[in-house]
């Protein structure tokens, strides 16, 4: 969806701490009061708990008043901004430090250029799902944008667990766990299981057997509508893994299912921006770019 809203209230964010960061956040600082913006610094940012100079807000706050978030870092720290402030309707932008990063477009070579066109209203918004997680019959809601996992807390121990979509018995597996995730984390865990390389305009959700003691054990997509439902065995020990954050215990008889979220995430993009690309720089898809 292209748009030209400009952005006012921008709020910097990292979840790493280092001389780097800092560096860069003071750049991005800079060019934004130099276009006449505010800034914000979120108290859970760990980038800037140790500068006591800078005024730091409250994510409460945040999420009230700022109507940007730029998030420093790789995935892991995209991730973070996500779940905090991106599932409040927040759009993020992502700047890069140089890792492998599907999630975060700028490269720090170009921050002034880029940040500057994004914030004059030259960019667009690019809409990624959510998965919702619940325990049992509990209230607490858990949201993941790349995978929800479960798996045995042991290693090289398997689980046993029943798959229902929709209600429809699907199969009993013994495994390492089962990997549950978006599009969004089709290039996350699940490519490192061999797993599908999902579009982002896909919309479907895919779920990936770790290490499953069977020799026909294939991925399977379903619509992103579906309702998922797994039920622990009365056997082993299991574990619930959000983005590879947030940890839930499974016991023996636990049903956990697993929906796509009511909330959206919002993912700021220059108009360059290009999956397939991306794929080509950061898996060396490709020997070259032919000539047009």
């Amino acid at each position: 969806m292209v748009t030209n809203k400009k952005f006012e209230r921008i709020a910097i964010y990292s979840s790493i701490e280092s001389e780097k960061v800092k560096q860069i956040s003071e750049h991005i600082e800079e060019v934004i009061l130099s276009l006449g913006l505010q800034t914000y610094l979120p108290d859970s940012s760990t980038s800037f708990k140790s500068d006591l100079k800078k005024k730091t807000y409250s994510d409460k706050y945040l999420i009230k008043n700022v109507d940007l978030v730029i998030a420093i870092g790789g995935d892991g720290t995209l991730l973070s901004s996500a779940r905090k402030f991106g599932s409040k309707n927040i759009p993020i932008l992502g700047v890069n430090l140089g890792s492998l990063g599907f999630l975060t477009d700028i490269a720090p070579q170009q921050l002034t250029t880029s940040l500057t066109s994004i914030l004059k209203g030259d960019y667009y918004l690019e809409e990624r799902f959510f998965l919702e997680a619940k325990v049992n019959k509990t209230k607490s809601i858990n949201l993941a944008l790349n995978e929800v996992v479960i798996h045995s807390r042991e290693v090289a121990q398997l689980i046993e667990y029943e798959l229902f979509i929709d209600g429809v018995f699907v199969y009993r597996q013994k495994a390492d766990g089962i990997i549950v995730n978006t599009p969004t984390g089709s290039t996350g865990y699940s490519l490192s299981g061999n797993g599908p390389i999902i579009h982002p305009s896909v919309k479907a959700i895919t779920l990936l057997p770790m290490f499953a003691h069977s020799l026909n054990t294939r991925p399977l997509l379903v619509d992103d509508t579906s309702e998922i439902l797994l039920k622990i065995g009365n056997k082993g020990k299991a574990s619930l893994s959000l983005d590879s954050h947030n940890y839930l215990r499974l016991k023996a008889g636990d049903s956990i299912k697993i929906v796509k979220a009511k909330s959206n995430l919002f993912l700021v993009h220059q108009h360059d921006h290009d999956f397939f690309s991306a794929c080509r720089n950061k898996l060396g898809w490709s020997l070259g770019v032919p000539n047009q």
